[in-house]
C-alpha cells in the first residue's frame, strides 16, 4: 500500500537562459572580441545567434546595462560602454578578492580533506562506498549535459568526510557550506563567470583518482590524491589571482589616461 506521507524533492536550480547570453557576451567583452563604443547586434540578430526568445535576450542586454558593460541609445540600440576597460577592472577586482577567499578555503580543506580520504579509504562501508560513487557519477552526468556540476563536487567530498564515520569531518565542511566549491557557478561564493568544460572535466579527472583509490582500500594513495587534487586547485587559483590583480591594475592605468 503506498504511503500517502510527503516527500521533500531537492531542485537544483540551473543557469537561466539569459545569464548564459550575458556570460557569452561578457566573455567576448573581456577578450576585446567587441570593442567600447561598438554597436551590439540587433535584438532579432541575438536571438537568432543564441537560438532564445527576444525576452530572454532584454532580460540579458538589461543585465550587462546594468553592470555599466552596455548602454541602450534611443532609436539608435545598444552600445559597448566606451569605459569599458574600467568595468573590467572593478569586475576583477571583485573576482580577485573570491580568488582570495578559495584560496583560503582550499587551505583549510587541505588540513582536513587529506586524512579523511585516507580514513574513507579505511573505515568505509558498502552504502558509504555507494554514496561516494554516486556523487562521482552525478557530477559526470551534469558534466555531459552542460549543467552545473558545483552541487555534485560538493557532495563527493562530504560523502568521502561522511565515510570516515567520525561526524566532526562532516561538520567542519558543513560549516565552509558551498564556499568549498569555489567554481560552482550557482553558488554566490564562485570565481566563475560561466562554468568551463575543459576545467571541469580536469576536476573530475582528479575525482577518479581519488574514488580509485578509495574503493581498492589504499588509505595512502587516497590521500595523496586528495593532496594532488587540492594543492592542484590552489595552484590554479593564485595564478587567477595574479593574472586578475595585473588586469585590474592595467584598467586603472588605462582609465587614468583616458
Amino acid at each position: 500500500m503506498a504511503s500517502d506521507t510527503a516527500i521533500s524533492l531537492k531542485v537544483e536550480r540551473r543557469p537561466k537562459l539569459s545569464e548564459t547570453v550575458v556570460a557569452s557576451i561578457r566573455k567576448q567583452l573581456q577578450a576585446g572580441e567587441i570593442q567600447p563604443g561598438q554597436k551590439l547586434p540587433t535584438e532579432g540578430q541575438l536571438t537568432e545567434t543564441f537560438g532564445v526568445s527576444r525576452t530572454v535576450i532584454r532580460e540579458a542586454l538589461a543585465k550587462l546595462a546594468a553592470d555599466g558593460l552596455v548602454e541602450p541609445r534611443q532609436g539608435a540600440g545598444v552600445f559597448v560602454t566606451e569605459h569599458i576597460s574600467t568595468m573590467f577592472g572593478t569586475l576583477a577586482a571583485d573576482m580577485g578578492s573570491k580568488d582570495s577567499i578559495a584560496l583560503n578555503v582550499l587551505e583549510v580543506r587541505l588540513a582536513i580533506e587529506i586524512e579523511s580520504a585516507g580514513l574513507a579509504a579505511i573505515r568505509r562501508i558498502a552504502a558509504q562506498e555507494a554514496a561516494i560513487q554516486e556523487a562521482f557519477f552525478e557530477f559526470e552526468r551534469l558534466l555531459l549535459n552542460s549543467e552545473p556540476t558545483g552541487p555534485a563536487d560538493l557532495a563527493f567530498h562530504r560523502a568521502i568526510a561522511s565515510a570516515t564515520n567520525n561526524p566532526f569531518y562532516v561538520e567542519m565542511l558543513d560549516v565552509l557550506g558551498r564556499r568549498a566549491i569555489p567554481c560552482d557557478v550557482t553558488s554566490p561564493w564562485s570565481t566563475e563567470l560561466a562554468q568551463s568544460d575543459a576545467y571541469q572535466r580536469g576536476l573530475q579527472g582528479e575525482h577518479l583518482v581519488i574514488l580509485n583509490a578509495i574503493m581498492t582500500g589504499d588509505a595512502e594513495s587516497a590521500r595523496e590524491a586528495m593532496r594532488a587534487h587540492l594543492t592542484a586547485s590552489q595552484q590554479r587559483y593564485r595564478e587567477r589571482l595574479h593574472a586578475r590583480q595585473n588586469f585590474y591594475a592595467d584598467s586603472v592605468k588605462a582609465a587614468a589616461t583616458e
